[in-house]
């Protein structure tokens, strides 16, 4: 259908307070073989917002061709740009290039790694409390 586009995340928050996100650290994004002829016909994203609030971080991951200089997509129109926060750190690859991102004045770049550090599994999961 006219329009459609992949979105590698749609997170929901519906309270800023909420202590909840999506963080892809360490990663990779690439099509499968199978399915990279379709980024001619069908654009792809590092996410989208679902509800207010949301929140994802892609941080030291590789990023293949395949994702849209923009970065990041709306939704519906300007919903929840003003309250989202989306953010990339030390990312790799040919589609890890922000300089043409959105211009949301909640995206942003960080470059410093102890802010980056709140989003890491220890951190944001608290990962060391329960994974083996």
């Amino acid at each position: 259908m006219s329009g459609q586009f992949n979105s590698i995340t749609a997170q929901s928050r519906t309270d800023p307070n909420q202590n909840t996100g999506i963080s892809i650290h360490n990663c990779t994004i690439r099509a499968a073989d199978e399915l990279a002829w379709s980024n001619i016909t069908f654009q792809t994203y590092l996410g989208r917002p679902w509800k207010n609030y949301s929140r994802t971080i892609h941080m030291e991951t590789f990023m293949d061709s395949l994702i849209n200089p923009a970065g990041w997509i709306a939704w519906n129109g300007y919903f929840a740009l003003s309250t989202l926060y989306y953010v990339e750190y030390n990312n790799t690859g040919p589609g890890s290039n922000t300089t043409n991102r959105v211009s949301w004045p909640t995206y942003q770049v960080i470059n410093n790694a102890t802010e980056a550090a709140n989003f890491t599994v220890a951190n944001f999961l608290l990962g060391d409390d329960w994974l083996p």
